[in-house]
């Protein structure tokens, strides 16, 4: 077989995830090739930036945070479950003050200022906040509230500046990256061994062609996540592009390659299979996260897992006057704690509830929320909260409410009067929330804002899958369905199970993306046994997908 790229580590993929493999793997020696389908980023350049960290960072400590190891596993244990081995979540833990200063020593900036309410997402004044369910009753439980999630210094979304730096780092130690090169399947040898890609690329392509691919890439991607039509007609024009002006490539891996391609959100056809109530989303990816690395890692051999875990995001915070609101579903019932993290309330609403809620608020409190919502809310939290204002039913009865947003008004009385009463009793709240955060709903006029998870262009739900291809926890090396080690082949990322695969909270994937990315890249570049070229294809030129 002719190759025409060859490198030690090949890495597919060039988000959070590759960058962290392509970095371990040089650091170790190794001789990097980078394969990205588009410009580089993916997904965690679009994303908020949020590392999930703690047990005493050096960001926590500047900030005044006092955390420990123990603090910070004990209110994972819960959020993960039994996603990963309780050795891997502990490693993770343990690790995690060191992964904040890998970060910054290849250039990610960090600040420790304390977000001083509960939030979704901070805005540009704040860098270090609550980022899960940790001041919820569900986090309390076993652990103290600390500030875990550390947002990567930038302003709005600011996971460019996650992305771009640890790209320029990995440049500066000579990773060679082939942008516009979309890999379409994985070569492997007699013995099943995988020992190289073959690829579709533009990169000799007219300048002009790759430009104009570059710029639309860049557009499905974003503005592109917010207007499903515009992506699908960008898309479109990708393809013709790359059907006229590419060509096939095959690349040789001589120790391993380290797939890191993202999920499958955007393929809508693989999210109805395996998840099907997740309809109604928001795809919180770009176009890459369509599921082809985990389709190109099972046509060799990988077993895969939890595909039907996904994570739907229904933020109700900022104004953080909303964690005195009442969740409440079509036959007025609490849903959930209001102060859980938003893709524990999404979770809940389409699982539970049929996919619909509404936040009950009095008067008082409503005004309260109106007033914040300017100072606390970026942009984008600001346009949804009018959204939701513009759109709610207000009438002075809950009963009148009830009736006119189409909610049982008994139901929904029952549920009120429960709620006063337990806080004029001094009892725990119904459904667990924290003493600090009930408001007895008393003072009319009532507000019922819907809340339901439901196509929308202003006010989305947001949801990215949590499963895929089954590794080995101490290598990254992806598991066959057999049980066995696939030679060659390793996952990072939301390609591969991992940390956040049963729960998610911000910054979770992201610090399982460097975690597990660095995992694999060292491992791959470790490897002392170089891989064979495959004896049963020489002599013959196999074609990419539809060429």
């Amino acid at each position: 077989m002719e190759w025409d790229l060859t490198a030690d580590v090949v890495v597919v993929g060039y988000g959070a995830a590759g960058a962290a493999a392509a970095l371990e793997a040089t650091a170790a020696g190794a001789q990097v090739l980078v394969l990205e389908r588009f410009a580089g980023g993916g997904a965690s350049s679009i994303s908020g930036g949020i590392i999930y960290a703690g047990g005493g960072t050096s960001v926590q400590q500047a900030g005044g945070v006092s955390d420990t190891p123990e603090q910070m596993l004990a209110y994972l244990e819960r959020e993960v479950g039994d996603a990963v081995k309780p050795d891997t979540l502990r490693r993770f833990v343990d690790e995690s003050p060191a992964m904040i200063e890998w970060l910054k020593g290849h250039g990610v900036p960090f600040e420790a200022s304390l977000c001083p309410y509960k939030t979704s997402y901070p805005n540009d004044s704040y860098y270090l906040y609550y980022s899960g369910s940790e001041v919820s009753g569900f986090g309390r439980d076993v652990a103290e509230p600390k500030q875990r999630g550390h947002r990567v210094k930038g302003k709005g979304i600011s996971g460019r500046m996650l992305t771009g730096p640890l790209a320029a780092s990995a440049a500066r130690r000579g990773v060679r990256v082939e942008t516009l090169t979309q890999v379409t399947r994985l070569i492997t040898d007699d013995n099943g061994a995988v020992v190289g890609a073959e690829c579709r690329t533009l990169r000799d392509a007219p300048g002009s062609i790759r430009e104009r691919y570059t710029r639309l890439a860049k557009m499905a991607a974003n503005p592109g996540i917010y207007y499903p039509p515009l992506r699908k007609m960008l898309e479109r024009r990708l393809a013709r592009l790359q059907r006229r002006y590419s060509t096939v490539i095959r690349v040789r891996a001589r120790r391993g390659i380290v797939v890191s391609a993202g999920g499958f959100i955007a393929d809508r056809a693989m999210v109805a299979e395996h998840g099907p109530q997740f309809r109604n989303g928001l795809c919180l990816g770009t176009s890459g996260d369509d599921g082809s690395g985990i389709r190109m890692a099972r046509q060799v051999g990988a077993a895969t897992d939890r595909m039907g875990n996904i994570s739907a995001w229904r933020f109700i915070l900022p104004p953080s006057a909303f964690t005195g609101s009442v969740l409440v579903d079509a036959k007025g019932r609490r849903v959930i704690d209001e102060t859980r993290y938003g893709a524990a309330v999404g979770g809940k609403l389409i699982a539970e509830h049929d996919g619909l809620g509404w936040l009950l608020v009095d008067d008082i409190l409503m005004r309260t929320a109106i007033a914040q919502i300017g100072s606390q809310g970026t942009w984008f939290q600001r346009a949804q909260f009018e959204v939701m204002r513009r759109g709610a039913v207000r009438e002075n009865s809950i009963e009148a409410a009830a009736l006119k947003a189409g909610i049982d008004p008994a139901g929904l009385r029952a549920t009120v009067n429960e709620h006063n009463a337990a806080i004029a009793e001094g009892r725990p709240d119904p459904v667990g929330k924290p003493a600090e955060f009930t408001k007895s709903i008393r003072s009319g006029p009532f507000w019922l804002l819907d809340v339901g998870i439901k196509p929308s262009l202003m006010n989305p739900c947001p949801m990215l899958t949590l499963g895929g291809v089954v590794v080995d926890e101490g290598t990254g090396a992806v598991k066959s369905g057999a049980g066995h080690d696939i030679p060659g082949l390793y996952a990072a990322g939301r390609t591969a199970v991992g940390i956040c695969s049963d729960s998610y909270v911000s910054g979770l994937s992201l610090a399982d993306c460097i975690f597990s990315g660095r995992r694999a890249g060292a491992h791959a570049a470790a490897s002392t046994t170089e891989l064979t070229h495959p004896a049963g294809l020489a002599g013959r030129h196999p074609r990419a997908e539809g060429n």
